[in-house]
C-alpha cells in the first residue's frame, strides 16, 4: 500500500485528469491564466494566520485548494456556503471573494432552545465581525426546511456545500434544500457539492442513519430539481474507509465519536470516503 504522501499524489493526480471530462453536457471552458491567479490566491490564503493548526492539519483529507479550483471559483463571483461548518472554509473562500466579489452564508436557522446552535452561531458571527479585512461585507442568511431564498434569486455564480446532504436527508427535506440552491444561482452557475459517500449498490437509507449517501443517489435528487451534472473528482477519495462503523461516519476523525475505543485505528484510516461532484444550473 502507497504511503498517505503518495496516496495523496495519486487521487489528486487522478482527479485532475478526471476534472476535464464531461459528466452530463459539455465540458466547463477552462480559462488557464485565470485559474493560476486564483490558485495563487488561494496559496496564500491557506497559510494565512485566520487558519489554526488544526484546520491545516485537515487539508491532506479536504484538498480544500484542489476541490475549489475544480468548481471553478474565481476571486471576482458571488458564494453561497451553505450551513458553514464553523469557519472552515469560510476562511479559505471569504478571503478569496472579499474584494471583487461576495461571500453568502446560508446558516441554519436560528433556535433559541438549542445551546449547541446558538453558540456556534454565534461563534460564527463573532468571527465575521473580528476580521473585517477578511470578511466585510459578508451576508448571513438561512437555509432551513421553511424555505425562503438563501441569496436573491438569480444572483449568486456559485453555490457550495460540503458534507450537508445527510443532515437534511435525515431531516426529510434534502430536495427542497437544492430547490433553494437553484433558485438562487444566475443561469450558468456552479453548485458544488461534497459528502461522505456511501457503498455502491447498497440500498440508500433515506434518514442516511451512517452519514453516507450512495453517489448516485445525490445526483438523482439534485438533478431533479434541474441541475446537471457536468463533473466528478475524486480529489476527495479514500479508499481505506470502509464505512461499516458502530457509530456510522462519526466514528472518524474528526469526530471520534467512540471516543478512544480504536482511536489508532481510525486515525489511521482519516476521514471519510467523499464524492465531489460539480452541477450547472443550465440557460448560461
Amino acid at each position: 500500500m502507497p504511503s498517505p504522501g503518495k496516496r495523496l499524489v495519486l487521487i489528486v493526480a487522478a482527479a485532475i485528469a478526471f476534472a476535464g471530462s464531461p459528466a452530463g453536457g459539455a465540458p466547463p471552458a477552462r480559462d488557464a491564466p485565470a485559474e493560476q491567479a486564483t490558485a495563487t490566491r488561494l496559496d496564500a490564503i491557506l497559510a494565512g494566520a485566520q487558519r489554526s493548526a488544526a484546520n491545516r492539519a485537515r487539508d491532506v483529507y479536504r484538498h480544500p485548494k484542489e476541490t475549489l479550483l475544480f468548481f471553478g471559483i474565481r476571486p471576482a463571483m458571488r458564494v453561497v456556503e451553505v450551513w458553514p461548518e464553523p469557519g472552515w472554509y469560510t476562511q479559505i473562500v471569504a478571503p478569496l471573494v472579499h474584494e471583487r466579489g461576495r461571500y453568502y452564508a446560508a446558516l441554519e436557522p436560528a433556535d433559541p432552545s438549542s445551546a449547541y446552535l446558538s453558540g456556534e452561531r454565534k461563534d460564527f458571527v463573532d468571527m465575521l465581525a473580528a476580521h473585517p479585512e477578511l470578511y466585510g461585507g459578508a451576508v448571513i442568511g438561512t437555509l432551513g426546511p421553511r424555505g425562503g431564498d438563501i441569496a436573491p434569486p438569480g444572483s449568486v455564480d456559485m453555490v457550495l456545500t460540503f458534507r450537508n446532504i445527510h443532515d437534511w436527508m435525515a431531516e426529510g427535506w434534502a430536495p427542497q434544500a437544492f430547490a433553494a440552491m437553484y433558485r438562487a444561482l444566475k443561469p450558468g452557475g456552479v453548485l458544488g457539492v461534497v459528502e461522505h459517500r456511501g457503498t455502491p449498490g447498497l440500498p440508500q437509507d433515506p434518514k442516511a442513519k451512517t452519514g453516507y449517501v450512495n453517489e448516485d443517489y445525490a445526483e438523482r435528487m439534485i438533478e431533479a430539481v434541474g441541475f446537471t451534472l457536468v463533473g466528478r473528482s475524486e480529489i476527495n477519495a479514500n479508499p481505506n474507509d470502509t464505512k461499516d462503523y458502530p457509530q456510522g461516519v462519526w466514528t472518524l476523525p474528526p469526530t471520534y465519536r467512540l471516543g478512544d475505543e480504536d482511536r489508532a485505528k481510525y486515525a489511521a484510516i482519516g476521514e471519510s470516503d467523499r464524492f465531489t461532484l460539480k452541477f450547472i444550473k443550465p440557460g448560461g
